[in-house]
């Protein structure tokens, strides 16, 4: 396929898979179900967070991870006490435990109660036409408190050569605001154009079978690539193309 073909080909792919009926499936369903600006970050981000492995899995630890905070995760964050943190003991995704979500509880709580929340935090720190720096600036804010060295695998750092995969998946669901009603879209202070594709297993070998990708490990400089080439199929929305990716290696086996 020559370019011309490859954008027509992913277009027709994001029209089918970025539908409503895309949610039934996927760990987005959970801050769907909020309506509170601040409710619909806290559970995306926590559900973009556990988002390895199953997603039956995924959903179903995000779903309890959401209970154990009495479906009111912004509340949840900003008036715990111990004992409430108490109420997150014996949680655990693979190697996501109760240690961690307790400090993603405080350091979510230090973010707005100091930060002016998720969306200022990423809106910092710089301006390039991508949100690698602002990734990494994140992460040293969510980590300002004290915390145990064990969480920080959780969060992901461009900065140390990762695709931060769940991560830039967050973003996506914050950011696009496309009307087809599958991502959020309620930050409008970040522009689509600076958003990268979540790369994973499936959207990897999905890319590298179309000529999108070389690089062989599922890393930084590999998102860069991709980042690259899905630029010049559509600069203003370019991420929009990890439907197509995502569900051509999922539903179709491509």
């Amino acid at each position: 396929m020559n370019q011309s073909e490859l954008k027509e080909f992913l277009d027709e792919k994001v029209d089918l898979y970025n539908r409503p009926v895309f949610i039934d499936s996927d760990p987005i369903q959970i801050p769907h179900r909020f309506s509170v600006k601040e409710d619909i970050e806290i559970a995306g981000f926590l559900a973009a967070t556990l988002a390895w492995g199953n997603r039956k899995m995924i959903i179903n630890s995000t779903n309890k991870l959401m209970n154990l905070m009495g479906n009111a995760p912004y509340d949840f964050v900003m008036s715990h006490s111990e004992n409430d943190l108490e109420k997150l003991e014996g949680f655990v995704h693979r190697t996501f435990n109760a240690t961690d979500a307790q400090t993603f509880v405080i350091a979510l709580k230090n973010i707005y109660q100091n930060h002016h929340g998720l969306e200022n935090v990423f809106s910092q720190n710089g301006q390039t036409d991508r949100l690698q720096n602002n990734i990494h600036h994140f992460r040293n804010v969510f980590f300002e408190i004290e915390h145990k060295a064990r969480t920080q695998k959780h969060v992901s750092d461009p900065m140390k050569n990762s695709a931060a995969k769940r991560i830039n998946m967050f973003l996506r669901w914050m950011v696009r605001d496309d009307g087809r009603g599958v991502d959020l879209g309620i930050w409008k202070s970040i522009p689509t154009s600076r958003l990268s594709c979540p790369l994973d297993v499936h959207s990897g070998n999905v890319a590298r079978k179309l000529g999108l990708l070389t690089r062989k490990q599922n890393d930084f400089a590999a998102l860069e690539e991709l980042d690259t080439n899905l630029r010049k199929l559509n600069a203003i929305d370019p991420v929009k193309y990890d439907f197509a990716l995502f569900g051509l290696g999922v539903f179709e086996g491509f």
